[in-house]
C-alpha cells in the first residue's frame, strides 16, 4: 500500500505507480487521510500489509492511532545531497528526523538500508537519538 497524497489525487501518477506492482499482489495508493479512517476502522484486520511512503510522518501518523509498525526501512530518499545524509542514496531534513526520533520511542526499530545487497544500519548510528 502507497500512501501519498499527491499521488492518490492525480489518476496520471497514481496509473503509473501501478504499474510497478507485481500482479500476484493487491496494491492500493491512498491518501493519509483515508489510510487513517480505513486503520481506525480495521479495515486491515487479519492482514500483513507492506506500506510505502515518502515521508516518516505517514508512519508517525499511523503509529500514533494504533498501527503497529514494529520495524521500518528507511530507502532510497528523493532528497539528494542536502540535509542529513543517512547513505549514499538517503537523505532526511532535520523535522524527518524528528519525526523518526519521536517514532523510535513509541517503539519502532528503524534502519537504514537503500538496497538488498546493501546491510541495515541502525539509524541511531548515523544520527543522535
Amino acid at each position: 500500500m502507497g500512501i501519498d497524497d499527491a499521488v492518490a489525487t492525480d489518476p496520471r501518477k497514481k496509473a503509473m505507480m501501478m504499474l510497478a506492482n507485481p500482479n500476484r499482489y493487491a496494491a492500493s495508493i491512498i491518501t493519509l487521510e483515508k489510510a487513517l479512517e480505513n486503520f481506525k476502522a480495521n479495515k486491515y484486520e487479519g492482514q500483513r500489509i507492506f506500506l510505502l511512503a515518502k515521508t516518516p510522518r505517514v508512519f508517525l501518523e499511523l503509529k500514533k492511532i494504533g498501527v503497529p509498525i514494529s520495524e521500518l526501512m528507511v530507502g532510497a530518499t528523493d532528497l539528494l545531497n542536502e540535509g542529513i545524509k543517512l547513505s549514499n542514496r538517503a537523505f532526511i531534513t532535520e523535522e524527518q528526523a524528528d519525526e523518526l526520533r519521536e517514532l523510535h520511542k513509541l517503539g519502532t526499530y528503524i534502519y537504514v538500508q537503500h538496497a538488498p545487497s546493501a546491510s541495515p544500519v541502525d539509524l541511531f548510528k548515523i544520527i543522535k537519538e
